[in-house]
């Protein structure tokens, strides 16, 4: 699952460019059973299979993962922008996928570093949540994507949600595009999308305008020019 996704698109490119390394291992090749077996029945019995202790540190141990190791885990810190952004800036690092019911607890406290979660919802493993974090981390490298400006100017970049887009034709289904992007001044276009990119966070996400404290003086006035533009 990884190893295929990963192969693709900016990932793919980004490996073969040599910009990134990404790779996987298989808890089951460090499995001691025919049937390479690395789940159990949890003690106290419940639902569900719990990933062993042995075949986990065994893997890890035998590989020598980049640490830190971060387990995906719903108990995790919440993964965002500014998470991807320390991950980025990293050497390295290695992500656990839980599987099943969960790890076992010796697992959590005594061989991972850290603890991430992509949101309050549970996945039936942790593969999909790891490519997440690897395309999300990725694209923050140096060089991966084409143009350097684009991660500067995403939503979640100083907790606001980007400013509309618009490409051609100027005018699709009796619906122009704003004559400011059109005009050629760049000023005036960077106004526009900081405008944009304010009313759009504070109709769609309020929460991140508290989370940042609050507006600027700058995007106060801003807001305040606006107005009185419609009066």
């Amino acid at each position: 699952m990884i190893d295929g996704y990963t192969s693709q698109s900016i990932l793919g490119r980004s490996k073969d460019a040599g910009l990134i390394e990404v790779t996987s291992h298989d808890l089951r090749d460090q499995a001691d059973d025919p049937h390479r077996t690395i789940d159990d029945s949890p003690f106290g019995g419940g639902p569900g299979m719990v990933l062993m202790s042995e075949p986990v540190f065994k893997c890890v141990e035998t590989v020598n993962p980049p640490r830190p190791l971060i387990l995906l885990s719903p108990s995790g810190r919440k993964f965002d922008h500014v998470t991807a952004t320390e991950l980025s800036e990293l050497e390295g690092f290695s992500l656990l996928c839980g599987r099943y019911e969960g790890v076992d607890e010796r697992i959590r406290k005594n061989l991972c570093d850290d603890e991430i979660s992509i949101g309050d919802y549970v996945l039936a493993g942790g593969e999909l949540a790891a490519l997440v974090v690897i395309e999300a981390v990725v694209r923050l490298r140096q060089g991966v994507l084409g143009n350097e400006d684009s991660k500067n100017e995403e939503s979640f970049v100083e907790d606001l949600l980007e400013h509309p887009h618009y490409t051609r034709p100027a005018e699709f289904r009796g619906e122009k595009v704003p004559s400011t992007l059109l005009s050629g001044n760049h000023e005036e276009i960077r106004r526009w999308r900081k405008i944009q990119s304010l009313l759009t966070t504070i109709r769609k996400r309020p929460d991140l305008i508290d989370k940042r404290g609050g507006l600027t003086l700058e995007e106060k006035e801003l807001l305040q020019d606006v107005e009185k533009h419609k009066e």
